[in-house]
């Protein structure tokens, strides 16, 4: 079967082009705003199924990949801060905190209508950093597009005092681990 990423994220694409398997990508369309009193892992993975679902209405006889990652600290959800004044604010709230990156997987078989769908949670603590220092990180690494605004995998990790997760990938926004282990239960084997 045909693998499709259902993401418009680069960063997914490249994870997933680490397993070294042929996919396809589609740019789901696909709305992001929380519903009222929704958690944040259960947007997580409500998004991470919704774009599954809108990449396999258009990648027939599939399997598909739709995830979706939300920040939280201390209850408040932390999406994509889109510009560099929210930016600012979001590294200023997570400043010293801990901070659970909520990271949901989905794989549809558009074929048989079967879904699987996981969770993996990383936690990050952040340092004690100061306006100056937000304001030469944002200059160096524009993480607009990143939920909690650092982009760990760049210069964003000089922000962070520690981390703890079950896969490191999920915190870049797609969990390898799990990936391999759904496609397994699909029958498609990385190695």
């Amino acid at each position: 079967m045909r693998i499709v990423l259902a993401s418009g994220s680069p960063y997914r694409r490249a994870l997933l082009e680490r397993l070294e398997i042929p996919f396809e990508v589609v740019v789901p369309d696909v709305d992001e705003s929380p519903l009222p009193d929704e958690a944040a892992h259960e947007m997580a993975r409500r998004l991470a199924q919704a774009k599954a679902r809108a990449g396999a209405a258009r990648a027939s006889g599939a399997l598909v990949i739709g995830s979706d990652q939300v920040a939280e600290v201390e209850g408040l959800k932390l999406g994509k801060p889109g510009n560099h004044a929210n930016a600012v604010r979001q590294l200023r709230e997570v400043r010293g905190k801990k901070v659970v990156f909520h990271t949901a997987l989905c794989l549809l078989n558009s074929v048989s209508g079967g879904m699987q769908l996981a969770s993996v949670p990383t936690s990050v603590q952040f340092r004690l950093y100061t306006d100056e220092q937000i304001e030469r990180y944002l200059a160096r690494e524009r993480a607009y597009d990143c939920a909690g605004s650092a982009r760990i995998e760049g210069l964003g990790i000089a922000l962070v005092e520690g981390l703890s997760s079950e896969d490191p990938t999920a915190l870049i926004g797609l969990p390898l681990m799990q990936v391999v282990t759904m496609l397994a239960n699909e029958g498609v084997h990385v190695l």
